[in-house]
Parts: C-alpha cells; structure tokens; sequence
C-alpha cells in the first residue's frame, strides 16, 4: 500500500487513508448531533442521578445490606463472565478480515478495542459501586464514601477485564479469572445466608428460642462496614486501584502478542451478535452460542436406549442436558435469587400483603428461563420440520414427550424459589382472618402445579418465527413501539402467563383460598399444555 508522506504503514495512517477516501466523511454537522446527544442524556439522567445519590446517606438494615450485595457480587460475576466470553478484545469484520493478518504493530491494530473495553469498564464499575455503597449505605461523609466506592468498583472491572484479555493472550491466565468468577459467586452464597438465615431459623425454631445462629452475628460485620473508618476505605480503594493499574498495564503489553486465532474468534462471535442486534432476531445469536459450544468438544457415542416413539426422540434432550453439568448445578444456585430479591428491596411483607409484583415476576422469569433452556429439540424441529417427518413421530405426541424436561426442571427450580420466599417470610403463612390450614406456608406446591403452563410456554417460544419488521408502528405518548420485536418478545410468555393466572391471583390474595387456588392451578397448567399442543399438531397438519 502506497499512502503519501508516510514510509512506514501504521494502524493509525492506514485508518486515516481508509477514512479519506470515504464517500462522505464526518461533517461538523454530525459531531455536534454527537456532543447535543452526549448534553441531553446527561440532562435527562441528572435529575434522577441526584436524588438517587441524595438517597444513599444512612444506615441500611443489615439484612438488607447482605442482599444487595449478593446481587452486586453477581452482576459482577456476570460482566466478567461476558467479557471472557465476548474475547473480550475482538474487531469489526473488516478489520478482522486484513488488518490482522497484515504486518501491521499488533498491539497499535487493537488499541481502539482496547480503549473500548477501558471505557465500559470504567462505567460498568461506576454503576456498580453506586449499587454497593446503595446496599451498605454511608452514615456519614458521603462524598468520601462515593468517591471510594467508585474507585473501588472501577478497580474491580478494569482488572478483571485486563484479566480476561490476559486469559485470551495466554490460556494460563484464565485459571486466575476462573478462581475469582468461584470466590465472587461463593461470597454471594455466604451473603444470601446471611440475609436470609435469621429467617430460615425463626421459621423451625419456637419464638421463645432466642437465634443465636452466627447468621444474625455475620450481619454485625456487614452493618459495620457501611460505617468503616475513612481511612480503611482510602486504604482499600488505594489498593485496588494500585492492583488494577498493574494489570491493566501487563494487559497493554500483553497486546502485542495476542494471537490472531484469539482475535478472529472473537471478531466472528461479536458479529454474530452485531448481526442479531442488526436484525432484531435473538435467535441467531442463541444458535450461534449453542453451536460454539458443541463445536469444539468430542462427545462420546452411546446406544439409544429402548424408549417408546415419542419418548425416544426427546431422548437427545435429557442427554443434551447431562453433558451440561454446570448448569444442572447452577438451576439450584439461581433459585434464591428471589428471594435476595425481597431483602434487597426492603425486606419481607407482611401477613396480610402479598409480595411485591417484580418478585413473583421474577419466579415466573426464572421457571421460563430454565424451561426454555432445555427445548433445543423443538426449536431444531421448527427450523427444519422436514426432518421432523423423517422421524415418523407425529407433531403433538413430540411436543408432550419434549415438555417432561422443562416441565420438570422449571417445576423445582420454581418450587425451590417460593420456598425460598418463604423462608425469607416474603409470603404470609398465615391467612388474613387470622385462621390457619393445612397448606400454611406451602406456597412451594405451587412451583409442580405451574410446571404445565411454563413448559407450554417455553415450548411455544422455541417454535416463534423470527422478528416481523413489516408490522405496523403504533404511536404512543412515550413515542413508536414497533409491533414486530414486541409480539416477538411476547410469544410464548403470554401463554405461561395465562397458564399461571391462580398462581399469581394467590400470590396477590394471601393465604385465602390457597387451596382452591392450588387445584384451579393444577387444572389450568394441565389444560394450557393439552391445548397448546393440540392446537401446534393442528396446525402443521398432524
């Protein structure tokens, strides 16, 4: 490449050729739409920043304090995650396609990536130490406060990002990410027993026993760290921004030597999810990740076992779901996220309440997500129903054998998560006259009787066509909501919904009723997964 004035080719002077013989290079017309953007979001978000930060002065119930840092610790747990599974350094195709391979500086062909990545972890770990100082609260001295939570929580995601691009330079490095992905999630276990271990005890013990289970003492740590000397917090952020800054430096060198194979991969998992988002269709992007797993294990082969018809051709979803161990493991872990929930948002309600909306809406999400995690088969059946037919099974009696699994599996994640709320006393045991039953406190029925609808709408939901985008815009107040993504998103939860609708009137009511609530639900799961697969058979002609 011939590029004027220049003897030696550089990233930066071969972007600049690139860019200078653009058709319509960036006017100063575009920048100031850029910086008018910029101003306005910073005006919209200013009014409810400050009075979010005016909420963060005192002290938080230690209960409280222990919840919402186990979500912290999670989130935190997840970006890393993300990072390491997104490369994290990765380029545009075009880039990936002959900037990489050239004998251009690797280390000056990635810094633009690099500097992403700086930029979303700094706003990533802003935002996430808000939420801590949020959960721990600040007595006193809260601009101090603040200002140490921020450094902190931009310490922890730029090492750990600097971390995950070490992980990519060499593979070594990613059993240090790995050890502290293992210490974060078991740090948050430890904090959801503290939150919710009082009561855990309180609801076998008699109330005349005084709790003295070191859970209630484990929440004295937590209501003192809310209140640390300042110059413990100085100590601590000091130190993790030292600790940051050194990996974040061995990161930059470390540039250099990023193998291309890395690079590539990760380019080629990035525009699968670019062209996801382009399109509107997060369908390809969960293909795309399903088929990036299997892709690069040997699996072992194994007689089929002697299973009836319909049975037999579900069979590869149990298998699917035995060699994936690790998120078998996790369905149990996840399951008290509601409950953290409940203490993260104030606490437990009363006899007479029900919980809050977003935690039963959170039970219902879950059970979907776990349901719909484990429908590869009906979604492999919908994408190419040709060789469905060469099965030899009908379409109704595949859909009821491919619905035993998320059935089962939503149904104790789901059973598993009310009886978590309700050890955390975020459902009455009681009823409101005051009159118990038999069914006091055994809300967890409901996860077996609800196991029907969400398997019926997990199903339909693997079997949903990709994004209309012909369908007509409506205008509402809060400006175009186009129709195509939102029926999209739609399918298949308001089938679980509909399905789950004596469940959720018991939840809203109490403890009354809860009886005829439980059997009304029962019947209703059952009904919405005969219909549903009557009416799928139906409509593919079987």
């Amino acid at each position: 490449m011939n590029i004027p004035g220049r003897s030696t080719a550089t990233p930066s002077s071969v972007r600049a050729f690139v860019r200078s013989r653009r058709a319509r290079p960036a006017s100063a017309l575009d920048r100031y739409v850029a910086v008018f953007g910029v101003l306005m979001t910073a005006a919209v978000l200013g009014n409810p920043l400050s009075a979010a930060l005016a909420g963060l002065a005192g002290r938080v119930e230690p209960a409280r304090a222990a919840a919402g840092l186990a979500l912290v610790a999670v989130a935190y747990a997840g970006f890393v995650a993300v990072a390491r599974l997104a490369g994290p350094v990765a380029l545009p195709a075009a880039d990936a396609a002959w900037l990489v391979l050239s004998p251009l500086d690797r280390r000056g062909v990635l810094a633009r990536t690099a500097r992403v990545l700086l930029v979303t972890a700094v706003v990533v770990g802003a935002v996430l130490g808000l939420a801590a100082l949020a959960a721990l609260g600040a007595p006193d001295q809260l601009v101090w406060r603040l200002l140490g939570a921020v450094v902190l929580g931009v310490s922890a995601t730029t090492g750990g990002v600097a971390l995950a691009v070490l992980g990519q330079v060499t593979p070594s490095w990613n059993g240090w990410l790995t050890a502290v992905t293992t210490a974060l999630l078991a740090v948050a276990v430890l904090l959801t027993v503290a939150a919710v271990g009082g009561r855990w005890r309180a609801a076998f013990e008699p109330a005349a026993v005084p709790l003295t289970w070191p859970a209630t003492a484990a929440e004295v740590p937590l209501a003192a760290l809310g209140g640390a000397p300042l110059t413990w917090v100085a100590a601590v952020a000091g130190g993790a921004a030292l600790g940051a800054a050194l990996l974040v430096r061995q990161a930059w060198s470390a540039l250099g030597r990023m193998p291309a194979r890395a690079v590539l991969a990760a380019s080629l998992r990035v525009g699968h999810v670019t062209r996801a988002a382009t399109v509107l269709d997060p369908s390809a992007l969960t293909w795309a990740a399903e088929d990036n797993h299997w892709r690069s294990r040997r699996l072992r082969s194994r007689p089929w076992p002697p299973l009836p018809a319909p049975f037999a051709l579900a069979w590869h979803d149990w298998r699917r779901a035995v060699r994936r161990p690790g998120r078998l493991v996790a369905l149990p872990a996840t399951a008290v996220m509601p409950a953290v929930l409940v203490q993260a948002l104030g606490g437990p309600v009363g006899a007479a309440g029900g919980p809050p909306l977003v935690v039963v809406a959170s039970v219902l999400a879950g059970a979907l997500a776990v349901a719909a995690a484990h429908t590869a088969g009906a979604r492999r059946d919908g994408d190419n129903p040709a060789l469905s037919r060469l099965a030899g099974v009908g379409r109704r009696p595949a859909l009821a054998a491919r619905a035993l699994l998320p059935a089962l599996l939503s149904g104790a994640w789901a059973a598993a998560a009310l009886a978590g709320l309700t050890l955390a006393g975020a459902l009455p045991t009681a009823p409101a006259t005051g009159s118990g039953t038999y069914l006091d406190g055994a809300w967890w029925l409901f996860g077996p009787a609800m196991a029907p609808a969400v398997a019926a709408g997990a199903l339909r939901m693997a079997r949903r066509r990709p994004v209309d985008h012909s369908m007509p815009v409506i205008d509402t107040p809060g400006g175009a909501v186009p129709t195509g993504p939102l029926f999209w998103a739609l399918t298949g939860v308001d089938l679980a919904v509909l399905g789950c609708l004596p469940a959720l009137a018991a939840f809203a009511v109490g403890t009354d009723g809860i009886g005829v609530l439980l059997a009304a639900q029962t019947i209703t799961g059952l009904a919405v997964l005969a219909a549903s697969t009557l009416r799928a058979g139906s409509a593919n002609g079987t």
